[in-house]
């Protein structure tokens, strides 16, 4: 497993594609921060506009990062070579995982600039900021875990992309004022779930600094839940 995770690690940045994505990422990240999230002008020394952005910005980076990871194993034909190896199905599965989790960890590390900032424009919370950037990797595996499913499904890395972006649209945006109120009115019974199953509501309590142990479960169970539908997937097309 370990193995595989770093030859899915080195993978990532023997292309171009790591670069752009942590490029893409920080400059979004800084952009958003500085200009809709109103850094300056808040006058608060918290990382709450960066945190309120990583939910969405991970929507459509993260399954650039996901499109491949099955994807193109299936379409250059790699996948019964790899499955075939000395290894254990899951133990494939959970190494590519494990590979994209440490690169969005690393992404996530370099926002470290918007960190010294803040403590130097004034004194803030470090908990509260630590708890927050937890919680960004916890959205970041939820993502990823679903991404990985969904790429599993098919070759066309460009179809795993969008059905990947619209699958964590729908777990981001399940717990939004539209949704639930929505729901509310026409299927009761639905709004309850809608928002015990958004990704965003439950990150929102890391960005208080509140590390629940409701919401560890809620991302652990998601993650692997996700995983298991991914190996379930691959079995399913080897049996093919």
């Amino acid at each position: 497993m370990i193995t595989i995770a770093r030859r899915e690690l080195a993978a990532y940045f023997a292309t171009p594609v790591a670069y752009v994505f942590i490029v893409i990422f920080l400059v979004m990240a800084g952009a958003l921060t500085f200009t809709l999230g109103n850094f300056f002008a808040r006058g608060q020394a918290d990382l709450n506009p960066f945190f309120s952005f990583v939910p969405w910005l991970f929507l459509f980076l993260v399954p650039a990062l996901t499109m491949r990871l099955w994807a193109e194993e299936r379409r250059l034909g790699t996948i019964e070579l790899l499955l075939t190896l000395p290894i254990a199905q899951w133990e494939a599965v959970l190494g590519k995982f494990l590979a994209a989790w440490a690169f969005c960890g690393i992404a996530l590390a370099l926002t470290f600039p918007l960190w010294l900032t803040v403590n130097y424009l004034g004194e803030p919370d470090n908990g509260v900021i630590l708890a927050g950037y937890v919680g960004c990797m916890m959205v970041a595996g939820a993502y990823l875990a679903l991404g990985a499913a969904i790429s599993a499904l098919t070759k066309n890395q460009v179809v795993a992309f969008v059905i990947a972006v619209a699958a964590c649209f729908i777990f981001a945006a399940a717990g939004s004022p539209v949704v639930t109120s929505f729901l509310s009115t026409n299927m009761p019974q639905l709004a309850e779930v809608s928002r015990a199953l958004s990704v965003a509501d439950r990150f929102q309590g890391f960005t208080r600094g509140v590390v629940s142990a409701r919401d560890i479960i809620f991302f652990a169970s998601f993650i692997g839940f996700w995983l298991f539908v991914n190996n379930l997937v691959l079995d399913h097309r080897k049996a093919d």
